[in-house]
């Protein structure tokens, strides 16, 4: 009887886990990166390869950064969105091309409209390492300091920018 019971209660322990695991939502993947200092890059501009930018430019202001590629399908059903954004000047967006290249990078833009202030051109895909993107698009509201505060995964949407990341603007931009 014994030899029955403890595969039994393994059995149910593990059915438990799977049910709590399924229960969960794959948008809230915590980040180690919150509340830490955004991870240190020089990348050269799309636009302009000959010009750099890079995170400690933006010290001093509170930012976005919008981890994106002409490739992603959810990248299109973000971009309206940013568009919209971009146009009420409420806070500065700038765009990183993850694993892209630059002619399709620069077409998508053409054709999309360009949201952001510049974009950086990350072909090899390390300093999306750096941020630890699991897949585009992915956003990061970065304050003052350079220290990520929030980090969006998936498209940006109406709700998103209402609920999470204007109020979160908002409040770094008074520190």
């Amino acid at each position: 009887m014994m030899r029955f019971i403890w595969p039994f209660i393994i059995f149910v322990v593990l059915a438990g886990f799977l049910f709590v695991g399924l229960g969960l939502n794959p948008r809230e993947v915590p980040s180690p990166l919150i509340d830490k200092p955004a991870p240190a890059f020089s990348l050269p501009q799309l636009h302009d390869p000959s010009k750099q930018f890079s995170a400690e430019d933006m010290k001093g202001q509170v930012w976005l950064l919008n981890v994106w590629a002409s490739w992603c399908v959810s990248c299109r059903q973000e971009h309206p969105v940013l568009l919209d954004l971009s146009r009420q000047n409420i806070v500065p967006i700038y765009g990183l091309d993850y694993k892209d290249r630059r002619a399709d990078g620069l077409a998508w833009l053409h054709n999309g409209g360009d949201p952001y202030v510049l974009s950086a051109s990350d072909m090899d895909g390390r300093i999306g390492i750096d941020y630890g993107v699991y897949g585009v698009p992915e956003t990061y509201v970065i304050d003052k300091q350079g220290v990520i505060r929030y980090k969006q995964i998936g498209p940006v949407t109406v709700q998103s920018l209402q609920e999470k990341i204007l109020p979160l603007v908002a409040e770094l931009k008074k520190k």
